[in-house]
């Protein structure tokens, strides 16, 4: 498989399986980079102790992504170490562009463009950011409600249903290039060729005349 692009490009179709396994990857890209910072806050004195862990985020742990554009959270970003931060917005940055990549190629074997990952991603996820900040009435509820249920239709279109069979707009069906590549036969076996394995010795030579195998055939 092309790893590039699998996890960087956006043409293409990938099932759901490979849509989970990058789910994996960034779990475990992200597992290495929270260790990482955490070495680090021992090195300079900010941490004391090291914790091991590993989480799934269906969003690839793309929370702290709305936090860029949320002005409160300024002050917050600004306490923080630069090496630190350099290191968790680097880690960010390739996270959102795996999820991004993986996601817009899942929503191409459902048929559907990649600007479904608006109100799949974005919508909630800035809803979710500044929803404080919405007065409080009682249509709240109902934004609230539509917010969660478009998560919740992303995530079933791309991590649960099935792409569509057979060629679509966006290009063959993944499945059915594993299934070719899994039913292709085997080259054929190299067939004996007895003419060249059999030689006619004369008469007059030693051991007696006759047909004999070639020696080292």
């Amino acid at each position: 498989m092309d790893w590039t692009w699998y996890l960087f490009r956006f043409d293409g179709r990938i099932n759901r399986a490979l849509l989970w396994q990058a789910l994996l990857i960034v779990a475990l890209l992200a597992g290495l980079l929270e260790i990482a910072g955490q070495v680090i806050g021992i090195v300079g004195g900010t941490r004391s102790t090291l914790k091991l862990g590993m989480e799934l985020d269906f969003d690839f742990g793309l929370d702290d992504l709305f936090k860029l554009v949320d002005p409160r959270a300024s002050h917050s970003r600004a306490s923080t170490d630069l090496a630190t931060a350099i290191l968790k917005t680097s880690g960010m940055a390739l996270f959102f562009w795996i999820y991004l990549a993986t996601a817009v190629k899942r929503l191409h074997d459902r048929n559907r463009s990649g600007w479904w990952i608006s109100p799949f991603f974005f919508i909630p996820g800035l809803f979710n950011q500044f929803s404080d900040l919405l007065p409080k009435s009682s249509w709240m509820l109902s934004l609230n409600l539509a917010a969660a249920l478009l998560w919740l239709w992303g995530l079933f279109e791309m991590f649960c249903r099935s792409g569509t069979s057979g060629h679509n707009r966006f290009g063959p069906d993944p499945l059915l290039e594993i299934d070719d590549s899994a039913a292709s036969p085997a080259p054929p076996a190299k067939s004996w060729d007895q003419s060249r394995e059999i030689e006619i010795v004369p008469p007059s030579a030693s051991p007696p005349g006759g047909m004999h195998v070639k020696r080292g055939a």
